[in-house]
């Protein structure tokens, strides 16, 4: 009897028998525990692990205990993490159609966006970004952008004037805040606060439980509610993390994805109003502006030297605009 045989094909069987490997994937994530953005990628893990029985079981690190956006979006390219929330702002440096969505005032308002990004539009962005070693599965909320400072009320364009403000690392918030008078001074969040409070910067941008959550409110008081930016998030998943699924599990992945989505925009929802109550019981003061249209009216440099520079994008901008 050939034992050798016999033992090479017993071993085959059995690896044939096993069950596949584990995968243990790795996910960043910028934001706190208690954010709805951490909340609903946890929700997105536990999913995944259930639904794969355990052939992939995800791990968020919140926090950006894994580095900056910039460094994890390459992470996430290379296959060094296996996914992520990225907010599409600092993702222009990359994938330039997404730039498309960094155009102040691009969406008229936080509905019109998760109608664009959830049909055929939002599926054009996902092939860009598929082109770029990323794979986005659903669009998270971040709410709208406003000014806020640590001087005064904005009421319209001129009292932007002169005042430097911390912007993410994209040209069109630099060429935003130059249209408006001001000083634009990109910079990494987590040096925002001692800017403001030693006065490096006058001010920022951004939403209620970013403001909130950051603590700018302590330091910059003054809120001007502007809207001139609404930015979709997305959860990317590395293309080599998402090619080594079975095409049924990359569908479980997927419906996690969706439904974290439909999760964290409730839970944003809950929690801007609960972050507007919260700096108002702080002492911010709120204040709309005079003449919204005032601000949108000043970026029509902005879009025209966008369009100059990227005229193959000219018809993704239309489409948007056109959409109910």
């Amino acid at each position: 009897m050939n034992y050798k045989h016999t033992a090479v094909t017993g071993l085959l069987a059995a690896m044939v028998a096993m069950p596949a490997l584990a995968e243990d994937w790795r996910g960043w994530n910028i934001h706190p525990e208690d954010y709805p953005n951490s909340i609903a990628l946890e929700m997105f893990a536990e999913q995944v692990a259930e639904a794969t029985e355990g052939r992939v079981t995800p791990q968020v690190y919140h926090n950006a205990v894994l580095g900056a956006q910039p460094d994890a979006i390459e992470q996430v390219r290379n296959g060094g993490l296996d996914f992520a929330n990225f907010n599409m702002g600092p993702m222009g440096q990359i994938v330039p159609a997404t730039n498309v969505l960094s155009l102040p005032f691009i969406f008229k308002d936080v509905d019109h966006m998760h109608r664009v990004m959830d049909n055929e539009i939002g599926e054009r962005f996902s092939k860009a970004l598929s082109e770029e070693g990323l794979v986005a599965l659903s669009w998270f909320d971040s709410g709208s952008r406003s000014f806020y400072n640590t001087k005064k009320p904005i009421m319209s364009p001129a009292d932007v004037d002169g005042m430097k403000f911390r912007v993410m690392n994209n040209d069109l918030y630099v060429d935003m805040v130059d249209q408006l008078g001001g000083n634009a001074t990109p910079m990494a969040y987590s040096e925002v606060y001692q800017s403001l409070k030693t006065g490096v910067i006058d001010g920022a941008e951004n939403n209620y439980p970013s403001y909130d959550s950051s603590n700018h409110f302590e330091v910059a008081p003054y809120y001007s509610i502007t809207n001139h930016l609404i930015i979709p998030e997305c959860i990317c998943i590395s293309t080599a993390s998402w090619e080594a699924l079975s095409a049924e599990d990359q569908e479980m992945v997927k419906q996690a994805a969706v439904d974290a989505a439909e999760t964290q925009r409730e839970l944003w929802a809950e929690r801007e109003m609960a972050s507007l109550e919260k700096v108002k019981a702080a002492g911010s003061k709120i204040n709309e502006v005079d003449d919204p249209k005032a601000f949108q009216d000043a970026m029509g440099p902005v879009y025209a030297g966008f369009l100059a520079e990227n005229p193959d994008l000219e018809a993704l901008v239309k489409d948007i605009q056109a959409t109910d």
